[in-house]
């Protein structure tokens, strides 16, 4: 998942990649691909990201525990993935919110159907 707060806060201070990069030590495309969330961005690299920005690392930290890959089984027994899907946290979070309300709801109404069987 492109890490948006990061590359607003790069281009708001007026650096390039490039210059990112050279600041971590890293190639350019290796840092791109940070950008993209193509590569993983370690937290000690999130800490060093947020020093040379002068932010702090809340400011630009996006978490990328929400990409899901989509995968197709193709009658061979093999699977075929081509779709990724990045879903913003809030969203899980309503999600997970609303499937427990969901569990509460189911184990009321079968305490409901017990009381009515006997």
């Amino acid at each position: 998942m492109e890490k948006i707060k990061l590359i607003e806060e790069r281009k708001k201070k007026g650096l390039s990649q490039t210059n990112m990069a050279e600041k971590l030590c890293i190639d350019e495309s290796n840092y791109c691909r940070r950008e993209k969330g193509q590569l993983k961005i370690h937290s000690s690299e999130w800490e060093k990201l947020a020093q040379i920005l002068g932010v702090s690392v809340e400011d630009i930290y996006e978490s990328d525990d929400s990409q899901f890959f989509i995968c197709k089984d193709n009658a061979s027994g093999n699977y075929q993935c081509n779709n990724i899907y990045s879903i913003p946290e809030f969203i899980l979070e309503t999600q997970k919110k609303y499937i427990q309300k969901l569990e509460e709801e189911n184990l009321q109404l079968k305490e409901l159907l017990r009381k009515q069987k006997d």
